[in-house]
């Protein structure tokens, strides 16, 4: 453990010299909390909803609105809208990290003193890989925070509110948020393993982004729903997926041949 919490405090130093990294880890959890206050600070009132009937929601949507009139239902229909852009930021954030961190060091030349030393592959991997997940996890967590205490102030409607804070949210944000975070360190791991250029992995790893803006655009139109049976699933099998992709990213990392060959 010690010598992962080194490696750990090595990657944060090095990696936050980065301009671009420190925006991405600083602003983007600003801006993906910011967005959905902005939005209901112009749809928040229950009253701008007096005559909406559950009818008007989607039909599959209605399940969630246990307790809630129509009005209400349709409140808590904008504002649960956000609760996969909360998932985007633990993946994005330990992407660019670890990118930048393998990458990065190939290209100053200091990841070779590192392999050579008497740390184990799987320490190195765990270190640089914690270096991603905590500051994403960390910033996922703070952002749904403000996002609940902005809703809160916000809408005045107090039933809403208590919804942000129900099984759905709570799985969403503190089980499959980590859980996202470890598969995006995991794939950015193994492309950082292959490529020379920083920017070349943060352009591929942007890739693993889409199938959660892909579940966004279905929720947002109707196509999905995210609903506590939809979020376990997604738990499941995140974990299975992780420890597909941390076994293979382990493989991948060969250190006798950055040793050895990289140029």
């Amino acid at each position: 453990m010690e010598r992962i919490k080194a490696i750990i405090i090595k990657e944060w130093r090095e990696v936050f010299k980065n301009r671009f990294v420190f925006f991405t880890v600083s602003f983007l959890p600003l801006m993906i909390t910011a967005l959905p206050l902005v939005i209901l600070f112009f749809t928040g009132r229950s009253e701008d909803f007096a005559g909406v009937t559950t009818a008007d929601l989607p039909p599959q949507f209605s399940s969630l609105c246990s307790g809630l009139d129509g009005a209400e239902c349709m409140l808590y229909f904008i504002v649960t809208q956000f609760i996969l852009l909360f998932m985007m930021v633990p993946v994005i954030i330990p992407m660019t990290i670890a990118s930048y961190s393998i990458v990065g060091e190939k290209t100053t030349r200091t990841l070779e003193p590192l392999l050579a030393t008497p740390v184990s592959t799987l320490e190195i991997l765990v270190g640089k890989g914690l270096a991603g997940v905590i500051p994403a996890v960390v910033a996922t967590w703070v952002g749904y925070l403000l996002y609940a205490a902005g809703a809160h102030i916000i809408v005045s409607n107090p039933h809403v509110v208590n919804k942000l804070f129900d099984p759905l949210w709570m799985t969403a944000i503190f089980v499959v948020g980590p859980l996202l975070s470890l598969m995006g360190v995991s794939i950015a791991v193994m492309i950082s393993s292959r490529v020379n250029d920083p920017r070349v992995a943060e352009q591929i790893s942007g890739i693993f982004v889409l199938p959660v803006v892909g579940i966004f655009l279905g929720q947002t139109t109707g196509l999905i729903l995210v609903n506590q049976e939809f979020i376990l699933w997604m738990a499941g099998v995140l974990v299975v997926l992780d420890s597909i992709l941390f076994y293979f990213a382990v493989q991948i990392f060969q250190r006798e041949t950055i040793l050895s060959r990289w140029k």
